[in-house]
């Protein structure tokens, strides 16, 4: 199942980095794991680093997805909400409804990174297409 989870975010690397940007957006795994006490549910963690300037294809998750700033400044705005720009400790929630219309680096000259945590179906793929 690891591997399973850990192709498709290879996937969704390919999907989210931005055509111009020169360095990419790097996604690393931390975790994937089948949560027993919620059955056909998984825990999913990884890290997301925006070089600067950086930014995602709108997309969807159909999951619970938190988020955690590192390092840096980045704004996120989910469909029908405020935008909004977060530094080092500010968290972002996303429900499995919700469309991701703005990720991205709020700075063009220095890095962000963020540590990602989902709550998701086993089996669905962590980046979905927009609808």
């Amino acid at each position: 199942m690891l591997h399973k989870t850990l192709s498709a975010l290879a996937l969704a690397c390919c999907v989210l980095a931005p055509a111009h940007a020169a360095p990419e957006t790097q996604i690393t795994p931390l975790l994937s794991m089948p949560l027993q006490d919620i059955p056909g549910k998984e825990a999913l963690m990884l890290t997301v680093s925006y070089p600067p300037g950086g930014s995602d294809a709108v997309h969807r998750h159909d999951a619970h997805v938190f988020v955690y700033v590192l390092e840096g400044s980045i704004q996120m705005q989910a469909r029908g909400k405020p935008a909004v720009t977060l530094t080092p400790g500010q968290t972002f929630y996303e429900s499995p409804e919700d469309v991701h219309v703005v990720g991205r680096n709020a700075s063009a000259t220095a890095p962000a990174r963020f540590l990602v945590f989902f709550v998701k179906k086993l089996g669905v793929a962590p980046v979905l297409p927009a609808q």
